[in-house]
């Protein structure tokens, strides 16, 4: 069984046990958290598009991703900048789907 749901502006395909990097989620380490917004399910092949179902999670960590560059140019001006970010992460893991 696997369901698509909306997790913090992103969709996810999520299976029971699955973890996943998603966008910082408020709460604590170990606290369970609820998605609501389930926009399909699919057991056994049958597809459902249903809004009664809800994703049951634990959040695992909170972290920072890898670091992305940002380097602009322009051409024989004589300009250059270099920037860069680390996004804040959490790490969940899927407890059930029902």
């Amino acid at each position: 069984m696997f369901a698509i749901v909306n997790i913090a502006g992103q969709q996810f395909k999520v299976k029971k046990d699955d973890e996943l990097f998603v966008h910082r989620l408020s709460g604590n380490v170990g606290e369970n958290v609820e998605f609501s917004e389930v926009l399909m399910t699919s057991t056994g092949g049958n597809i459902k598009f249903t809004d009664s179902v809800k994703v049951k999670a634990e959040i695992v960590d909170h972290l920072k991703g890898d670091k992305v560059i940002v380097f602009k140019k322009k051409r024989r001006k004589g300009y250059q900048k270099s920037n860069g970010h680390r996004q804040y992460l959490t790490k969940i893991k899927i407890k059930d789907i029902a």
